[in-house]
């Protein structure tokens, strides 16, 4: 097998759910972990597959190490993935201990599931895309590698943290009042010192693409400034207890690159594609032909007797 280079090595990325941390912690597990009847889900197990047991304590190192990478909460659904995950890594490295490709080593454990995804995407990789294929992927993705545009965003923020003590009035009142004004014609910073609250992360007075304006104000109050004509301030709009009045002071349509300009940045994503999508297939597979059991206790809300377990397969 020949050796992997850095963008193939890449393609091991989803599996991985938190980056280094969670690879680092699935490169901890044994090889030499004892054969059992898959039938039978061990107390100390999160799910076995084939002959083979995912360690309770193993999974929940590696859920550990994700949630320390990521800023949300862990839910149900993301301690679901994890494990998918691993079980993933796991139909992997039996398939390529099953190939011979390693002898029983921990430190190679990472090797051997980056050399089977290697492996399975080389035939996809050896196959050079023609220009209808490439035409046909750009058409059926347009969307994707269309740049978005861009919009110069300003908004002046009401708390209602003080209502009771500001003296010049609620919140709800004082948009209110800005409101007024603003649309009478007075100077926004001399309303914002008058009536507004202070903000921690104002929106840079400066082009930006519509995902990077979101960063600054959220999700709710980003449709409304695009939903607003140029120029014009919007009614008070409350979101998470604040009171916004916005305005769109410039933007750019977005732009749809011709096939000629990104022809080879097309021709690399739909490999990429490809790649995955045999993988995916790969891995279909092999859960098809392997038993896997799963602890779905690992997913309620609220944990179960041990002796009430539900498995799936």
């Amino acid at each position: 097998m020949s050796e992997a280079t850095p963008e193939t090595r890449t393609r091991g990325a989803w599996l991985l759910l938190a980056g280094a941390a969670l690879g680092l912690a699935m490169a901890s597990f044994g090889l030499l972990e004892p054969k059992i009847d898959p039938s039978l889900l061990p107390e100390d197990a999160a799910a076995v597959v084939g002959e083979r047991k995912i360690r309770r304590v193993d999974y929940e190192r590696v859920l550990s190490g994700v949630a320390g990478d990521l800023r949300s909460p862990i839910d149900d659904a993301m301690r679901r993935r994890v494990l998918d995950r691993m079980i993933d890594e796991e139909l992997l490295v039996q398939r390529a201990l099953s190939l011979g490709l390693a002898g029983i080593d921990r430190r190679v454990r990472g090797e051997l599931t980056s050399s089977m995804i290697d492996s399975i995407v080389s035939e996809v990789d050896s196959t050079e895309p023609d220009s209808d294929q490439i035409a046909d992927h750009y058409e059926e993705n347009v969307d994707f590698f269309t740049r978005p545009g861009r919009l110069q965003a300003q908004r002046i923020y009401f708390s209602p943290r003080r209502d009771e003590s500001d003296p010049r009035g609620p919140a709800t009142e004082r948009a209110a009042a800005a409101l007024v004004r603003l649309q009478a014609g007075d100077a926004p910073d001399t309303v914002e010192d008058d009536l507004a609250d202070r903000q921690v992360s104002p929106v840079p007075n400066t082009m930006l693409p519509p995902g990077k304006v979101r960063d600054y104000v959220g999700p709710s109050l980003l449709t409304a400034l695009m939903q607003l004509e140029t120029g014009i301030w919007s009614e008070p709009t409350e979101s998470n207890g604040s009171y916004h009045i916005l305005r769109v002071l410039d933007r750019e349509p977005s732009v749809v690159p011709t096939l000629e300009e990104i022809e080879s940045l097309v021709r690399q994503d739909l490999k990429r594609r490809r790649g995955d999508d045999a993988l995916r297939a790969y891995l279909e597979s092999l859960k098809a032909e392997t038993p896997i059991a799963i602890d779905e206790r690992l997913f309620e809300t609220t944990e179960a007797p041990r002796g009430e377990a539900a498995i799936s397969s």
